[in-house]
C-alpha cells in the first residue's frame, strides 16, 4: 500500500524585542498590563518570554503559507498595537542594537526560574530570538529520516534570515551573532543523527533517566522532532524583520522537506554529509550571511550563494507548485538583491556615522528602522 503524504501543515513562531519608543532601549519592567491586554487579542498564541523584554507569537496549525501568512500579520498587528498603548515598540531582530543582556530581568516561572539556575550566565545572557517552523509530518520515522537529511540545508535558511549583527553596541563582525550566545546552552546546535525514532527515544530517555532534563523539549538543536507536536521544528534561523521573509523562508522549509520526501517515495534520498563539513557552512552563514558563499559539499569547493540558490529553487519547484507556495518561494531572491535585516542595519548604522552622527545615535536610528520594517506590510 502506498504510504500515505506527510500533511506538511505550518506553524511558525517568532520572538520579539520590545523597545521604548522614546529611548529606544529595551523596556526592562513592562507594565504587567501589556500581557494581559496581548493575551486579550491573541489568546494563546503570545506568550511571555524568559526575559521580560520579550515576547513570543505562535501561528495556529495552517493547512498552507497563505494561512501562515494571515495569521502572522494578525498577530504581528495585535503586538504593535498593544504595545504602542505603552509607549512601546516590538522589533524583529534577533538581537538589540545596543541594550545589555546584564539590565534585563527574567520572567518569573518555574520553567525559567529553573533554567536559570541550572545554566546560570549562560542563560542569563539569552537576550536573543528566533524564529521556529514547524512543519507536520505524523509518521515518526519520518520525521527522523527528513531530520537527517534537512541538516544540509539549514546553514542556507540560516544565512537568508540573519538579523543579530550588533552586541552590546557594537558591530560584531557576524551577521547572526545570535547563534554564538545560544551555543553556550548544552544540547545546541546541528541535531544528531539516529537509525530510528526509537534510537532518538532511548537517548532522549538517558538523559531523563538521569535526571538531567524532564523531557526532550530541553533539546535545543536547530532542527528537532517537536516535544508536543508532530511537528519537525526548525529552530536555527535568526527572527526575520520583515514579514516578507518570514514567509519566504517558511515556504522555503516546507519546500525541501516535501522534496526530501518526495525522493524518497522513488527510493533516493539526499546524500549524507559529515557534521564537521555542514558546521564549517553553518559558521559560514553566521559570520558573512550569503556575503561570501557556502561550500558545495557535493564539489568540495565555496560557491556563490545566488548559484546555491538557484539550484535549491530549480530542486523544490514541483514541490512549491504542489503546496501552492510557489509566489510565495521566489521571494527569498528578494532577500538576496536587498540583503537580510543584518545588511540593512548595518548600512543604516554607516551611513548614519558617516553623516557625522555619533555611535549612541547611530545606533538608536537601527533601531527606529527595525521598528518601521517590523510593522512593513501589515
Amino acid at each position: 500500500m502506498a504510504r500515505k503524504e506527510p500533511a506538511f501543515t505550518i506553524g511558525v513562531e517568532e520572538e520579539y524585542l520590545l523597545v521604548d519608543k522614546e529611548t529606544r532601549s529595551l523596556v526592562v519592567d513592562p507594565p504587567a498590563t501589556l500581557m494581559e491586554e496581548a493575551e486579550e487579542k491573541c489568546g494563546s498564541q503570545v506568550t511571555a518570554e524568559l526575559l521580560r523584554s520579550q515576547i513570543e507569537i505562535g501561528t495556529k496549525v495552517c493547512n498552507n503559507i497563505q494561512e501562515a501568512h494571515e495569521d502572522l500579520a494578525r498577530l504581528r498587528r495585535n503586538i504593535i498595537e498593544v504595545a504602542d498603548r505603552h509607549g512601546l515598540a516590538p522589533i524583529a531582530a534577533s538581537t538589540h542594537p545596543f541594550s545589555s543582556w546584564t539590565e534585563q530581568k527574567h520572567t518569573r516561572k518555574e520553567r525559567y526560574d529553573m533554567l536559570t539556575h541550572e545554566m546560570q550566565g549562560a542563560a542569563r545572557r539569552l537576550l536573543i530570538c528566533g524564529m521556529h517552523v514547524h512543519v507536520g509530518i505524523d509518521d515518526d520515522e519520518l520525521r527522523i529520516d527528513l531530520m537527517n537529511q534537512m541538516s544540509y540545508f539549514l546553514p542556507h535558511l540560516l544565512a537568508l534570515s540573519c538579523s543579530s549583527p550588533f552586541w552590546n553596541g557594537r558591530d560584531t563582525g557576524l551577521k547572526s551573532y545570535r547563534l554564538t550566545i545560544f551555543d553556550a546552552l548544552p544540547r545546541t546546535g546541528l541535531p544528531e543523527r539516529f537509525a530510528s525514532f526509537a534510537e532518538y527515544q532511548r537517548h532522549v530517555s538517558i538523559l531523563m533517566e538521569a535526571g538531567l532534563i524532564e523531557d526532550s523539549t530541553r533539546i535545543w538543536w536547530d532542527l528537532r522532532p517537536s516535544a508536543r507536536f508532530p511537528t519537525l521544528e526548525s529552530r536555527i534561523m535568526d527572527v526575520c524583520t520583515r514579514l516578507e521573509d518570514t514567509v519566504a523562508l517558511a515556504s522555503l522549509l516546507v519546500c525541501i522537506l516535501r522534496m526530501l520526501y518526495r525522493l524518497r517515495t522513488r527510493n533516493q534520498r539526499w546524500r549524507i554529509y559529515t557534521p564537521m563539513l555542514i558546521r564549517e557552512n553553518r559558521w559560514r552563514a553566521m559570520r558573512y550571511s550569503f556575503d561570501e558563499g557556502l561550500i558545495d559539499l557535493a564539489k568540495g569547493i565555496v560557491v556563490p550563494f545566488e548559484d546555491l540558490l538557484d539550484e535549491l529553487l530549480s530542486l523544490v519547484a514541483e514541490d512549491a507548485n504542489a503546496l501552492g507556495c510557489v509566489n510565495e518561494v521566489s521571494r527569498v531572491r528578494n532577500i538576496l538583491s536587498r540583503g537580510t535585516s543584518a545588511h540593512r542595519q548595518l548600512k543604516d548604522y554607516e551611513l548614519e556615522r558617516a553623516s557625522g552622527a555619533s555611535v549612541e545615535d547611530s545606533l538608536r536610528s537601527v533601531v527606529d528602522t527595525l521598528i518601521a520594517d517590523t510593522a512593513e506590510g501589515l
